[in-house]
């Protein structure tokens, strides 16, 4: 999939900067301007940046209860606790307060993110020793095993916001890099798996449309089931990746990155079936929603293009509707990118 890869690496920061907008301030400038030579440098450089940024508006802190023997009263008192430190013949007594702490799940997984990136030798000293100094704050912060986190309880409020992004960077590295050696220790792949690329590749282009594209509906909607009697019990939800939509004129994207675009049966390429049944399903049911009104529905598969020689690129008439397969080249320089995402607009909407 990756022919020059530091072309591609800085396509992966273009595709960060619209799934998280906070890239696009001033301070992440010189960012967008370097060359990386590997995703490690990139993500040590985005945390740099953003960590240093947060350290100027605050660390997020949080309340956390605490327990611990006192010889003044602080908070309540903890009955068994100092019981036990009475038949102890210890004269003091076990408190439990709440604390006001830095060292709390946002700010561990951000430490431990730059502990693993600051033992990796591909990456650059400037950029190890902007983390190494801002580690300095981080003094009262707690390390995590990457396995124990729990992202799926992470969440953000009115006053973490500002961490959104960085989480999802250590979210990218330490789930979509981090492998274990067979010491124990850690390292990172040279780039992230192709679950966390894909997502990141949906979120781009949905993100890309919203901005380009104000004058299109654009996201990634629910789609109903056309059910004759209304009954649809244990049917899954039609989740698209991409909608974009102007009026009764609909254009649904299901975005994919896979090593390999086809599949291959003894010797013959063809494109993946369940893809194709799922944007077939997708675009009929969405279809008749619109009933007799005059309407347009059209939908497409869009691979990010590998290095093969077969690359998808049809169009085919089924029953009635458009359904299209490109591929999206990310190995070309952004505003080339961008020219195909616009070519898609143009060739389902028109001039927009």
């Amino acid at each position: 999939m990756i022919k020059d890869k530091s072309i591609f690496i800085k396509n992966i920061y273009y595709m960060l900067s619209y799934a998280f907008t906070t890239l696009n301030q001033s301070n992440f400038e010189d960012v967008a301007t370097e060359e990386f030579e590997n995703m490690h440098n990139l993500f040590a450089a985005i945390l740099a940046k953003g960590i240093g940024q947060q350290l100027k508006q605050g660390l997020y802190r949080e309340y956390l209860n605490k327990t611990e023997n006192m010889a003044v009263m602080h908070g309540k008192i903890d009955i068994s606790g100092t019981i036990k430190n009475k038949i102890a013949r210890q004269q003091v007594l076990s408190c439990e307060y709440d604390d006001l702490s830095e060292n709390n799940l946002l700010n561990q997984i951000l430490k431990t993110t730059v502990m693993i990136l600051l033992r990796l030798s591909k990456v650059d000293s400037e950029h190890k020793d902007a983390l190494k100094k801002e580690m300095l704050f981080f003094s009262n912060v707690d390390t995590l095993e990457p396995s124990s986190i729990k992202w799926a309880t992470i969440r953000f409020q009115r006053n973490n916001q500002t961490y959104r992004m960085l989480i999802s960077i250590c979210q990218l590295i330490l789930q979509g890099m981090l492998q274990t050696t067979e010491q124990g220790e850690y390292k990172l792949a040279s780039f992230v798996d192709e679950q966390r690329m894909c997502r990141l590749y949906e979120k781009f282009i949905v993100e890309y449309y919203s901005k380009e594209f104000p004058a299109l509906n654009v996201n990634a909607s629910q789609i109903p089931w056309a059910l004759d009697d209304g009954i649809g019990t244990m049917l899954p939800i039609m989740q698209s990746d991409i909608t974009l939509a102007r009026g009764n004129e609909v254009l649904i994207i299901d975005a994919k990155y896979y090593t390999h675009t086809t599949q291959v049966q003894f010797d013959v390429h063809t494109l993946h079936s369940s893809n194709l049944y799922q944007i077939f399903t997708y675009v009929k049911n969405k279809d008749s929603e619109f009933g007799e009104k005059p309407h347009k529905v059209s939908g497409m598969l869009l691979y990010a293009k590998t290095d093969e020689t077969i690359q998808p690129d049809n169009a085919y008439q089924m029953s009635g509707n458009k359904i299209s397969v490109k591929t999206l080249d990310l190995n070309l320089e952004f505003v080339e990118i961008a020219a195909q995402l616009n070519r898609i607009v143009e060739e389902h909407f028109g001039a927009i």
